[in-house]
């Protein structure tokens, strides 16, 4: 059965409270020189049809208002 990654991020513009606490927390951690940390999320998954993912992605998985998905065929 075909497999695939999902990976779903914030929009560009879309506050991000995760990845601003993940940003704050790095300096406390001794790393210098990182920044615009973003969280998101991903999913690996098999499907007999790997077309009908991004529709599983549009009414399911991610939220378009506010989220961008990226499908990867593995």
């Amino acid at each position: 059965m075909p497999k695939a990654r999902v990976l779903i991020r914030p929009k560009e513009g879309i506050l991000d409270p995760q990845g601003k606490a993940v940003e704050r927390a790095l300096p406390a951690l001794g790393f210098e020189g990182i920044g615009q940390v973003h969280v998101g999320r991903m999913v690996e998954l098999e499907a007999d049809d790997l077309e009908q993912l991004g529709e599983l992605c549009e009414k399911l998985l991610a939220n378009p208002l506010i989220e961008d998905y990226e499908i990867q065929p593995l």
